[in-house]
């Protein structure tokens, strides 16, 4: 019996995995029935720190193409399935934290591809930067192998071989910054609504002919995981550092609190999130910084001040660094139409 893509993502009897201590989102029973036989479908969840949204395509009996969008800072993942199943992630914002079988992390960042067979898909899954975008696509090797020559018999491709070439040892195989998947995914993303599962279908077997070509000794990533006593000081670190953006914490303060040496806190906050302690603090006080000038009339020097700058010119110039706009500049177009909040229009328009 052909499986749907409730069925492919949630396991034989499985639970689709929602946040920790939250109650089921109330529409989530109902997507899952609704989604039998049926061949898209959504899975919304969330919990105190935000929300997420699975958009699911069934291109194929046994092939499914997700489309994931994450404002959150993380969940419980209670996921196990008895299918025979390979996986391909897709990064295309934000990060993840994934645990590994060893109590370690692992990290997949915008651009990342990532290879797996979902049997250790369970446990506490981190969106360090409490965002995470990507795609999905995922084979059931019970049927999907049929449905693909059924579809086109000329094709070659063995997924039980890429499986066994790319699955190993309970971890992931990533490939860093994959020009070759971006392009397969990009085209997903900008594909017509009424085409898309036409889209998906193609592309579903383009991947795999992707993975087919990649030799896992050549293009893996050397991928660096993070012992998790490491990660905790690290997060409780970088939670001191941006508890009060006023003061200017410097990062060997947030080094020795952290019980670690100087380069190692920056290698592994890098690791955890993407970038240097001091871009990710320069990050986040930007940000609230633009939040303030949105929704606030506070003048631009008190706001600058309550984000670590004494210096009005200091904070016009790494505004605009970071925005694309001085900061009155940025309150005046952040309230107009159409404007996105992400320094894109302030760039263009000047």
């Amino acid at each position: 019996m052909a499986r749907t893509a409730e069925s492919i993502f949630a396991g034989d009897g499985g639970a689709f995995p929602f946040a920790e201590g939250s109650a089921a989102p109330p529409d989530l029973a109902e997507t899952l029935s609704s989604m039998r036989g049926e061949k898209s479908g959504t899975l919304s969840f969330g919990n105190e720190s935000g929300f997420g949204e699975m958009r699911l395509v069934e291109v194929l009996p046994g092939v499914s193409v997700s489309f994931n969008d994450f404002g959150m800072d993380g969940y419980l993942s209670t996921f196990s399935t008895a299918s025979d199943v390979l996986c391909v992630d897709w990064c295309r914002d934000g990060r993840i934290e994934q645990p590994m079988p060893d109590g370690s992390y692992a990290y997949v960042s915008a651009g990342d591809l990532k290879v797996d067979d979902r049997t250790r898909h369970s446990g506490s899954f981190a969106f360090p930067t409490s965002r995470y975008r990507g795609i999905t696509i995922s084979f059931d090797l019970s049927c999907a192998p049929a449905s693909i020559r059924r579809a086109l018999p000329g094709f070659s491709v063995d997924l039980r071989e890429l499986k066994r070439r790319f699955c190993r040892d309970g971890r992931p195989f990533i490939v860093r910054d994959c020009a070759r998947m971006r392009h397969i995914a990009e085209e997903l993303y900008e594909s017509p609504v009424h085409a898309r599962r036409a889209y998906c279908q193609i592309k579903a077997l383009e991947t795999l002919l992707l993975l087919d070509s990649i030799d896992p000794g050549l293009e893996g990533a050397d991928v660096a995981y993070y012992p998790r006593s490491r990660v905790a000081r690290v997060k409780k670190a970088r939670e001191l550092m941006v508890s009060d953006l006023s003061s200017c914490m410097t990062v060997e303060e947030a080094a020795r609190r952290a019980g670690m040496s100087l380069t190692s806190f920056k290698e592994c906050f890098k690791g955890v999130y993407g970038t240097s302690p001091a871009a990710y603090v320069r990050g986040v006080r930007m940000g609230q910084a633009a939040k303030m000038l949105a929704e606030t009339d506070m003048p631009v020097a008190a706001v600058g001040a309550l984000v670590g700058y004494d210096s009005p010119s200091k904070f016009s110039v790494a505004f605009k660094s970071s925005m694309g706009a001085t900061p009155s500049r940025y309150r005046h177009l952040v309230r107009e139409p159409g404007f996105r909040p992400n320094g894109t229009a302030a760039a263009e328009r000047g």
